[in-house]
């Protein structure tokens, strides 16, 4: 008995756990384990990467004006502005958008309605003047200011180029406007996505409520932090407050709709509309008369390029304030709300309705 005891335990450790499993074994182990979600979001990663560099080097590595409305005072007929305006449009390769006005003070009311970007006089036969609009957009500024007095020189027409309505001395480059969007943008989503981490017990009714806080209070601490701190820009506080509070609470409602729809997989959907499609198409970076064609009208009816027109209008334009804006805004918000209400049996949160039972005491 003795001399065969070695033998059967080591044929019982070799036994079924000693087999080599399946493919078909294998695989199930791994859907099960939490490799095969770790492996997934590898893969998405280094897709979003690509795309997130992809994006924003397409619509602002190399902005190029597609066309540029501007507005035409005086003769426009006349020979030298026709020449004017035919050689501009060869420098810039597009298509300068012509808007006749009767008179310069009209011409600057459409500045002011961001209806133009620029105003070109011609009613003087000796010279041209070009009147830019820094704060329509700085980019679409830039390329007008460099490029008049070049064309005028081919064209022998003296041009004078001024700009009417500059940017604010701490923001010289007009980003101020898109980095505090993008702040409201970016921190309202993942304000969403940290209540379903770590407040995952809140009810629908709670999780709106608490999300209409936070924007509430994140829009006010980006104005103050800009405007009151460091002085960037001077911001009409409360417009702006409530413009960034509206796009922190659109923002993470949106999140949270599509974690409603889509469950654990909710920031991709979140983060191809908000980031990857929204804010390069904004305007806040590159204007959009720079920007390519479809990414220029796609941009206003986003999140991102509503907060920025919004917010934009209210620091440069105001007294002109579109109400195009605040509609996609609250389009979005109200679409995202309503989906999560719907469909909040499905929301990945929420508690037990009912009164908590004391626990029957001992004995």
């Amino acid at each position: 008995m003795s001399e065969h005891e070695p033998e059967q335990g080591k044929q019982h450790d070799h036994g079924a756990h000693g087999r080599v499993p399946t493919w078909g074994e294998r695989w199930a182990a791994f859907k099960k384990s939490p490799f095969l979600p770790a492996s997934v979001l590898v893969l998405i990663l280094a897709a979003a990467a690509g795309l997130f560099a992809g994006s924003y080097t397409y619509s602002m590595a190399n902005p190029t004006p597609h066309r540029i409305p501007t507005a035409v005072v005086g003769a426009e007929h006349a020979t030298h502005g026709k020449a004017f305006l035919a050689g501009m449009e060869k420098a810039l390769n597009a298509s300068v958008e012509v808007h006749r006005y009767d008179s310069l003070a009209a011409a600057r009311t459409g500045v002011d309605e961001q209806q133009v970007f620029a105003i070109l006089d011609v009613g003087r036969e000796d010279r041209v003047t070009l009147d830019v609009s820094g704060a329509s957009g700085a980019s679409v500024a830039q390329v007008l200011a460099e490029t008049a007095p070049k064309v005028g020189k081919d064209v022998g027409v003296p041009v004078a180029v001024q700009d009417i309505k500059p940017l604010q001395q701490g923001d010289p480059r007009g980003l101020a406007i898109f980095y505090i969007s993008l702040a409201a943008v970016i921190i309202g989503f993942v304000g969403a996505i940290q209540l379903s981490v770590h407040a995952r017990g809140l009810n629908p009714a709670e999780r709106i409520a608490v999300t209409v806080v936070y924007a509430l209070l994140g829009g006010f601490v980006i104005a103050a932090v800009v405007d009151w701190w460091l002085g960037a820009v001077d911001l009409p506080f409360v417009e702006s407050w409530l413009i960034l509070a509206l796009t922190m609470f659109t923002s993470g409602m949106v999140f949270t709709m599509f974690n409603t729809l889509f469950g654990r997989w909710a920031m991709i959907p979140t983060w191809g509309l908000m980031v990857l499609l929204g804010n390069p198409s904004s305007g806040g970076a590159v204007s959009w008369p720079l920007l390519p064609s479809v990414l220029g009208h796609i941009g206003r009816w986003l999140p991102p390029g509503a907060s920025v027109n919004a917010q934009h209008t209210a620091v440069y334009f105001g007294g002109h304030q579109h109400a195009f804006p605040f509609l996609v805004l609250g389009g979005w918000a109200l679409l995202a709300c309503t989906v999560f209400w719907v469909w909040r049996h499905r929301h990945p949160g929420g508690r037990e309705a009912g009164p908590v039972h004391a626990a029957a005491p001992a004995g």
